[in-house]
């Protein structure tokens, strides 16, 4: 475990190094950018018959991390804490219900115009898949990954209103995506179809479990840091609030993403006016500001390696392009036409539609839960299609964000 850590610093540090003096890319873009790109070149050399043993260490060194324990029982808390720390929770909630809505109901929403609008078209590009399947993908991929997008989209300058809405969007709909993933898994691995009351009970033990879980956790560790004037030991106590929460969450089956998310809001807010000094709050957010820079550096350059362990031809790439534009067009209909419709009301710009629908950003999250599927055919069709999403989304969307958002002002 030791010897596979160590090699994705090395190769973190040395992608983050090269984008810094030659590639001038934001980091997390640069050195995803660099990752895909030598992983090409190594496929192409191992094509015309070099550098076959470098291709088998890398694909060996892949194989060896378990891409979805990673991020999803590993950095995803670290992640989410450190994102919604240092999200204004004043400010959040005033814009409560642009933010609830966009995360509950327009996922749910996309979920089902993703899924459907898949399976209608993809046998017109000559692939089959099953209903079931086309929904998994749109559970997967209609949620925006707040690791992708928080980063971005403030580096962008985006103004301040309209960053919380895509700020609290991400890091909302995310737990709710993975609760209907986790349904309409169920209901593929147990091939029967849940009452719309144990839908409900799902939902409500995972999400209402997740909130009420991450309040208390919250206030726990607010208390104990207002209780200390010691940066050492408070540091410590967020860093054991949010592995001990999250280890927690995910045995008691509740949403641990959600739960981090409230935690994370309570502590950046309440603990951070009430229960730290100067001192405390500086060497805070440079602890978790430095740990979500390293692990999103980390994270971004596995995505772009994880390119050699997906089957393409041309037809899953035809289908990819596909998937594109199918949610697209769905983040078009269930974000940009209500914030069109309803955004003036919360003081969002004209163009502010144009920013959401093109600023919402897929990473890892998507990635990991495509490969937490059952093996077979099927997986394989959803994972690529999955990351073709994802690179589009990363690449060319995160690259043009800041033209889009000075073109809506």
């Amino acid at each position: 475990m030791l010897d596979i850590a160590a090699a994705c610093l090395v190769v973190t540090a040395l992608l983050a190094y090269l984008n810094h003096r030659f590639v001038h890319l934001p980091t997390t873009i640069g050195v995803m950018v660099i990752a895909l790109g030598l992983s090409l070149v190594i496929v192409a050399l191992d094509i015309v018959g070099v550098s076959h043993a470098l291709r088998t260490y890398e694909e060996s060194l892949l194989r060896s991390i378990d891409f979805s324990d990673v991020l999803m029982q590993g950095m995803l808390s670290l992640l989410l804490f450190a994102g919604a720390l240092h999200v204004d929770l004043s400010e959040l909630k005033a814009l409560r219900w642009p933010v609830a809505s966009l995360a509950l109901i327009g996922t749910l929403v996309s979920t089902f115009i993703v899924g459907y609008g898949l399976w209608v078209a993809l046998p017109w590009v000559g692939l089959e898949l099953a209903l079931i399947y086309c929904l998994l993908f749109g559970a997967l991929i209609s949620p925006t990954d707040p690791i992708a997008v928080m980063g971005i989209v403030k580096s962008a300058g985006a103004p301040k209103n309209l960053e919380h809405v895509i700020a609290g969007e991400s890091l909302f709909n995310d737990g709710v995506g993975i609760v209907i993933f986790t349904l309409l898994l169920g209901m593929l691995v147990s091939g029967s179809e849940p009452s719309v009351g144990s839908a409900m009970a799902l939902l409500a033990r995972e999400a209402g479990g997740g909130i009420a879980f991450g309040l208390v956790l919250g206030y726990l560790t607010y208390r104990l840091l207002k209780s200390v004037d010691e940066y050492q030991v408070e540091v410590l106590l967020t860093l054991a609030a949010v592995t001990g929460g999250y280890a927690l969450a995910r045995y008691w089956h509740i949403s641990g993403p959600l739960a981090m998310v409230v935690t994370g809001l309570i502590i950046g807010n309440q603990g951070r006016a009430l229960a730290m000094s100067d001192n405390t709050r500086r060497y805070l957010d440079m602890f978790w500001e430095l740990l979500d820079e390293i692990l999103n550096a980390v994270l971004f350059v596995l995505i772009g390696m994880e390119v050699l362990l997906i089957s393409f031809s041309l037809p899953v790439l035809v289908a990819g392009t596909v998937a594109i534009v199918v949610t697209l067009l769905a983040r078009c209909l269930t974000v940009g036409l209500p914030v069109a419709a309803f955004g003036s009301r919360f003081g969002l710009p004209a163009g502010s539609w144009r920013v959401l629908t093109w600023g919402g950003l897929r990473g890892g999250i998507s990635v990991a839960l495509a490969l937490s599927l059952p093996v077979g055919p099927h997986r394989d069709t959803v994972l690529t299609l999955t990351y073709c999403v994802v690179v589009f989304s990363i690449l060319v969307q995160g690259l043009t964000i800041g033209r889009v958002v000075r073109a809506s002002r």
